[in-house]
This record gives structure tokens, C-alpha cells and sequence, in this order.
């Protein structure tokens, strides 16, 4: 019996944080003991019981928040560099297939339009609104009374997103004739235009079906359950690599279109079936926390108070994400007028950017928005500042050395990933160059993943938003000074530097809450910057004299070999020398890493 009842006392309702791969999925018998502690709850001794539980479960509770952010976000890391290898596989399956035709143009602007919808009113709204909302239902439910409110809230959101996402995608794909020419030149082919126009007519529900997607993926992060949603990038990219090499050859092709044609949309209909995929994969985990994926009227959806909470948080969001969302779309605009080659160079460049941001950035924000809410919500701010600190300190830790291997070796990795008889020494050269810019802003860029969900789990959109649009207004106006007489060097150094300034602007408007030390936070940082800027220039010195002897011991294979084995050696070699110090100087943050890695290998 006391068992039953501390197993339900510990429900994700009430934990900070399992911080394991496991947890997650262990906490599906505490959701299913929520039964048995309302019979418990229903007895007579039940004042008794609390009485006496109540200390073990405060001491249940504390052992579990102990635990590792590193080691909570580490499965979920692991899944989402699988996802990002799997994008990567996606983008050479389209070099592939479309090469730099205009073929290759009209399907990257088809799906850029509904992908710029995805981000804007999916995502990022749904994490930076939808979860800390739900978050503090959950924090609140001690009845059967509460418990209902939640479910109400939970049909109440699911059907205001449906709606409002079915309007979106309808007008989209009414309007798509009118919204496509706006990414193209005047004088561009009609033939061009009409098929960006279908494709974009194919893909624009893909808007809705991954709306439904992040959702369900915001009711599972609000259980502090991570794998499901961090595996369906990966079903998606591998759905869409699928569909393209069996649709391809398939398709009917009455008009004589060219192959490229047909591969646009063979891989435009893996995008809308892919995000089908990501829905449906997560949909058997929701019903397994216990929590129903019904919708109501409209009327009860509107009026839900936490819906409502909900829309007031996401309007400033989506301003400030339409803020930074459009930073691709004039870039875009802008390298697309500064010669041939170079919004393929960036695109390619960015690939590689967001492969790292997505391992550690993307997922560290992602397992860290739900703690952050709930130390908010309990007012526990000391924690709230360690948890930050100790998220901030694991991103420099691993992007300051990333960015400096990748200064040393970035041809090395381009020629690996992208070289082949299409994409030639020039074109790696134009990458290498874009390259080197993005990957210099990648800390701040890392370092906003992580910052921003301080204020959204305060409930706080205003000043992040302010943030993003000041980032916006810095990156534009740099991309059109610079992109002319720098090209796709400057369009990149214009995102680098914009980046820093947003940065710089969250932690000045740290200072306005109460609740965050930003002065320490910033002292910490700066400090632990400048260690790891140091370790990662003495491990590039070796590394860079290593570096052309073996790319003229392995020359004359194929890039597999030729770039890949002296890729490998020179990360091994940068690796061995940066831990080495590491261990040298005893850093505390590394040291903490690595024990919780020895351990999760152990276990």
C-alpha cells in the first residue's frame, strides 16, 4: 500500500526532472498509479498517510532534481543527431536527384514557404507557450477537479490549433499562384513558376499535420517525456530519403517532363507523408500518459482560460520568430542577387551549422524549458540560476572547441559531405568561405537556444521577442551593406554578428527580472569562455600541422577515404589534446560530463 501511494505522489505532475533516457518512460506506471492514489486519497487515514509519506516523497522528489541535466538531454541528444545525420542524408539525397537545376529552386522555395509557416506557428510556439502553461496545470493538479481542467485545456488547445492551421493551410494553397512569384526573379520561367507553385500546393499541408505533431510533442516534453518526439525527425527525413528513390521512377510523366521534375515531386510528397508519420509515431505515447486527444467546440476552445494564456503568449512569440524567420527569407532574397552559386553555398553551409546546433543546443533548451517552468512556478530561483548556468557551460564547453576544429579542417568536412563530379573544387571553395562565417557565430547562436527559455519559463515572450526582432533589424541591415561586396561571406557575417547582438540584448534584459542573476550568470560565463577558447587554440596548433600530412597519406581514393580517415585522425587528435587539458586543470563542468557518461555507459 505505501508503495502504491509514493509511486503516485511521484507523477510527472509533481517531479522536476527524470534527467534519465529511462524515466521517461518509467513515469508511465506512476501516470497509471494516479488511480490508485485517488482511491487512497478517498480513505479516511488518508491525513494520516500524508503525514507520514510526506517527508519521503520531498526526499524522492530531491534525489530525482539532483540528477544531471547532461544526463537527462544525453538519449535525446543521441536522437537528435540521428535525426541531423538522417537531414543531411535528406540534402544529398536532393543533390542528388535536383542538383542546382531550377527544379532544385522551386522545390527549396515551395517547401521553405510552409516550413516558414511550421516555425512560426508550430515549434517554437508550442514549446515557448503551450508548455509552460501545461506545466503549471500539472504542478496544480491535486484532484480529480484539477485533473479535468487539464484535459479541458489540453482539447481546448489541440482544437484552436487544428483550426487555425486548417485556415492557414487552406489560404495557402489557394494563394500559392500568387505567393510563389514573390521568391523568384520577374523575368523567370512560367513553366518554373507553375511547378514551384504546384509543389508548394502539395507540401503547404504539411503545416498542419506537423502543428498536430508539435502538440502532441508539447503534451509529452509538459511529462518530461523526450525519446518519442526526439526520434520523429528522424522518421521524417528517413520517410522523405524513402519516397524519393521509390516515387521517382514511378511517377507518371505524360508531358515529358524532366527527371529532376519528377524527383521535386517524389520528395514533395515525402515531406507531407513524412509529417503524417511524425503525428501517428506519437500519438500511442500520449495515450499512454493518460491524457485524451480530443477536440471540443470552438466556443469552449476560445473561451478555455488556459487557451487563452496560451494565445497571449504565442502572439509576441510569433512576432519575434516572424522577426527572425524572416532574416532566411531576405538573405535568401539578397544572395539571390549577388551571383550564381551562392544561396546554394549558404544552404549548404547552414546544413552543416544546424547538424551541431541541433545535437546539443536544440536539445539541451528542449529538456530544460520544462525544469526551468517548474522551478518558476515554485519560486526556487537559486536553482533556476545553477540549472542555467550549468546548461550554458555544457553548450560553450562543446561548440567554442567545434568552432575551431571546424577553422582548421572545414574543407576537409565539406569535401566528405559534399564533393562529388556536380559539386567541384569551386563549389567547395564557396562553401568553405560562407562556412567559416556561420561556424563563428555558432556559440551565439547555441547560447540563445538556451537563454531565451529563461524568460519563456517565467512566462516572459515580450523581452525575448524584443530581443529577436532588435536581431532581425542588426542582420538585415548588416546583409545589405555586406552582401554585395562580400557576397555569401557577408550574408553569413551579418547572421554571425546579429547573433552576438541578440545575445548580448538577452542578458541585458535579464537584468529587468528579479528572479536571474545575469550579472553572475555573465561573469560565470565570460570566464568559463575564455578556458575553453584557450584549450581549443592549443589543441588546434597540433592539429593543424597534422592535418596535410595526412590528407597526402590517404590522396587518390575516394572522398570516403581521402577526406574521411584524415577528418577522423585530426578530430581524435583535437579531441585527445582538449580532454587532456581538461583533466589537467580538473574543470569541474567536464569532469561532471564525463562521470555522468561513465556511469549511463555502466548502466
Amino acid at each position: 500500500m505505501t508503495k502504491k501511494i509514493l509511486i503516485g505522489h511521484l507523477r510527472p505532475s509533481f517531479t522536476a526532472s527524470p534527467h534519465s533516457a529511462a524515466a521517461p518512460f518509467r513515469s508511465f506506471r506512476a501516470i497509471g498509479a494516479r488511480k490508485i492514489l485517488k482511491v487512497r486519497q478517498s480513505s479516511a487515514n488518508q491525513g494520516k498517510l500524508n503525514k507520514n509519506h510526506n517527508s519521503a516523497t520531498l526526499t524522492q522528489m530531491a534525489d530525482i532534481k539532483k540528477k544531471s541535466l547532461l544526463k537527462s538531454g544525453l538519449a535525446l541528444s543521441l536522437m537528435t543527431f540521428a535525426s541531423r545525420i538522417m537531414g543531411l542524408v535528406r540534402e544529398m539525397t536532393k543533390a542528388a536527384f535536383l542538383g542546382t537545376s531550377a527544379y532544385a529552386d522551386a522545390f527549396g522555395i515551395a517547401f521553405m514557404i510552409p516550413n516558414l509557416f511550421r516555425r512560426l506557428f508550430a515549434e517554437n510556439s508550442i514549446s515557448v507557450a503551450f508548455i509552460p502553461t501545461f506545466r503549471g496545470y500539472l504542478e496544480e493538479e491535486n484532484s480529480s477537479e484539477k485533473h479535468a481542467e487539464t484535459q479541458m485545456f489540453i482539447s481546448s488547445t489541440l482544437t484552436l490549433v487544428s483550426f487555425l492551421t486548417a485556415i492557414v493551410t487552406v489560404l495557402g494553397i489557394i494563394l500559392s499562384r500568387f505567393i510563389v512569384p514573390l521568391f523568384f526573379k520577374s523575368n523567370a520561367d512560367a513553366s518554373i513558376l507553375a511547378e514551384a507553385s504546384l509543389l508548394t500546393k502539395i507540401m503547404f499541408p504539411y503545416l498542419f499535420v506537423v502543428s498536430i505533431a508539435a502538440f502532441f510533442q508539447g503534451i509529452l516534453n509538459g511529462c518530461n517525456i523526450f525519446a518519442p518526439s526526439g526520434f520523429t525527425p528522424v522518421l521524417f527525413n528517413a520517410v522523405v530519403v524513402a519516397i524519393t528513390y521509390i516515387l521517382t521512377p514511378q511517377l507518371p510523366n505524360p508531358d515529358g517532363l524532366p527527371q529532376e521534375a519528377l524527383a521535386a515531386r517524389a520528395m514533395s510528397f515525402g515531406v507531407i507523408t513524412g509529417g503524417c508519420v511524425q503525428a501517428l509515431f506519437q500519438w500511442p505515447f500520449i495515450k499512454r500518459t493518460g491524457w485524451k486527444t480530443t477536440l471540443t467546440g470552438l466556443r469552449n476552445a476560445f473561451s478555455n482560460p488556459g487557451t487563452k494564456k496560451v494565445v497571449s503568449l504565442i502572439v509576441p512569440t510569433i512576432i519575434g520568430m516572424a522577426a527572425y524567420q524572416l532574416n532566411d527569407v531576405v538573405s535568401t532574397a539578397l544572395a539571390g542577387n549577388t551571383g550564381t552559386g551562392t544561396v546554394s553555398s549558404l544552404q549548404y553551409s547552414l546544413r552543416l551549422q544546424e547538424l551541431i546546433l541541433g545535437i546539443f543546443a536544440v536539445s539541451i533548451g528542449t529538456v530544460i524549458l520544462p525544469d526551468l517552468s517548474g522551478l518558476a512556478k515554485r519560486q526556487k530561483w537559486e536553482e533556476f540560476n545553477a540549472m542555467l548556468v550549468q546548461a550554458i557551460k555544457i553548450i560553450a564547453l562543446i561548440c567554442i572547441p567545434v568552432t575551431f576544429y571546424s577553422l582548421v579542417c572545414g574543407k576537409d568536412l565539406i569535401s566528405l559531405v559534399y564533393k562529388t563530379k556536380s559539386f567541384d573544387d569551386e563549389s567547395v571553395k564557396m562553401t568553405l568561405n560562407v562556412f567559416r562565417f556561420h561556424i563563428a557565430g555558432l556559440f551565439f547562436i547555441a547560447a540563445n537556444r538556451i537563454l531565451s527559455p529563461a524568460f519563456y519559463a517565467q512566462g516572459n515572450t515580450k523581452l525575448p521577442t524584443l530581443a529577436g526582432i532588435i536581431c532581425f533589424g542588426v542582420n538585415i541591415a548588416l546583409a545589405i551593406a555586406l552582401a554585395f561586396p562580400m557576397k555569401g561571406n557577408g550574408i553569413a557575417l551579418a547572421l554571425t554578428l546579429a547573433s552576438s547582438v541578440n545575445t548580448l540584448f538577452l542578458f541585458i534584459f535579464m537584468k529587468k527580472l528579479n528572479s536571474i542573476d545575469a550579472a553572475g550568470i555573465a561573469k560565470k560565463m565570460i570566464a568559463f569562455i575564455i578556458r575553453m577558447i584557450a584549450f581549443s587554440i592549443t589543441a588546434a596548433c597540433p592539429t593543424y600541422f597534422a592535418r596535410p600530412w595526412l590528407l597526402n597519406a590517404f590522396a587518390g581514393h575516394n572522398r570516403f577515404i581521402s577526406y574521411g580517415i584524415p577528418v577522423a585522425a585530426t578530430a581524435i587528435i583535437f579531441g585527445l589534446i582538449g580532454t587532456l587539458l581538461l583533466i589537467i586543470f580538473k574543470d569541474e563542468t567536464a569532469v561532471t560530463m564525463f562521470s555522468k557518461i561513465k556511469g549511463r555507459i555502466k548502466k
